[in-house]
């Protein structure tokens, strides 16, 4: 008891049943007994010291409780989008909610909240935003919905695409936007590599980025008539805003000149990379930047006209932009290396 060992392991123990009761409301007590060998009986005292102090919530009959993280916040608001300023809304209704979670987190959530408000203002055409913000120990959860065109339609109306899986692999990229005047496309882009779950609901569509994983795209369970984001993420996180600027940045003058693209995205269906036209889809815009990495997880063959379009043609036309591909199995990487052979 002098050294403080006995009560650090029971912090211990309580951050684990914190972390992990979401997932296992049921059985929280078995999990945590066999992470640590204890009893369930000595688990069980655990968890009912976190329900005397609030930190959990119990429900239903003894043989059948189940608990759930008491939330530290939960809070919406709806309001009108014209004459909306995201700086204020933050200021008045999201930042004192995360009242003692680390700066760096805060950080975060400041630009992605703002980013995406931004957008719902200035592209999304619609006339009310719905903003959700959830908090429990475990994560915090900012929801901003609106009721306008839809971001995929949006980005393919106004970039005349052929269809709104195309606008989701040019927003994938980074740099785009409807308004090149008063947006750089950057939002989008950042807000996604800085949480740990980031995603956009619009149509029948699902766009998904986990933190340093690939991208999700998927059909929803229901239709949404506008854009609906959510962003995710742990309080604990040690990431900061400018960890994720540094990553895609270089030069000087810091510019945005380096992407990741998930050449998946460049297919619709099942059809498999073949054509030079795929290519050309792949490749829009690429210019624009230094480095693009092309991630080729989730694609098992591509064709000698698609390798030969963007590995040799247009590293041929665009010499400044460094063409990087990674998680390429042996097929897709013996066809690069066939067309750039003779380079």
């Amino acid at each position: 008891m002098m050294n403080g060992k006995p009560r650090k392991h029971s912090e211990e123990i309580h951050h684990f049943i914190l972390e992990n009761v979401e997932d296992h409301p049921g059985d929280i007590t078995s999990i945590a007994a066999d992470q640590y060998g204890i009893s369930r009986q000595a688990a069980h005292r655990h968890i009912l010291q976190l329900v005397a102090t609030g930190q959990l919530l119990a429900s239903g009959a003894t043989r059948s409780r189940t608990y759930a993280p008491s939330p530290l916040a939960d809070f919406s608001i709806q309001l009108p989008l014209r004459g909306l300023e995201e700086d204020r809304i933050w200021r008045v209704h999201i930042r004192p909610l995360l009242e003692n979670v680390p700066g760096n987190v805060v950080g975060i959530c400041q630009y992605g909240f703002t980013e995406m408000v931004n957008n719902a203002i200035d592209h999304s055409e619609g006339t009310k935003l719905a903003i959700q913000v959830k908090r429990t120990y475990k994560v915090i959860e900012l929801w901003i919905v609106d009721d306008g065109i839809g971001i995929f339609t949006k980005i393919q109306r106004d970039l005349h695409l052929d269809d709104t899986l195309h606008a989701i692999l040019e927003l994938s990229k980074g740099k785009l936007t409807t308004d090149s005047i008063h947006h750089k496309g950057e939002g989008v882009f950042f807000t996604s590599r800085m949480f740990d779950d980031f995603a956009i609901f619009s149509g029948k569509l699902f766009l998904a980025h986990m933190y340093n994983q690939d991208w999700l795209l998927n059909d929803t369970h229901e239709i949404y008539g506008g854009t609906a984001v959510r962003l995710r993420m742990s309080p604990r996180t040690n990431r900061t805003t400018q960890q994720v600027f540094d990553q895609y940045t270089t030069g000087e003058d810091h510019s945005f000149s380096k992407t990741n693209v998930p050449v998946f995205l460049a297919t619709y269906g099942d059809e498999t990379l073949i054509s030079r036209s795929q290519a050309k889809r792949l490749h829009m815009r690429f210019e624009r930047f230094k480095e693009i990495i092309l991630d080729f997880n989730k694609v098992d063959s591509i064709g000698q006209a698609f390798a030969d379009e963007v590995f040799r043609v247009f590293r041929a036309e665009h010499p400044g932009t460094r063409l990087t591909p990674i998680n390429a199995n042996e097929q897709v990487l013996n066809m690069i290396a066939r067309v750039t052979s003779e380079m």
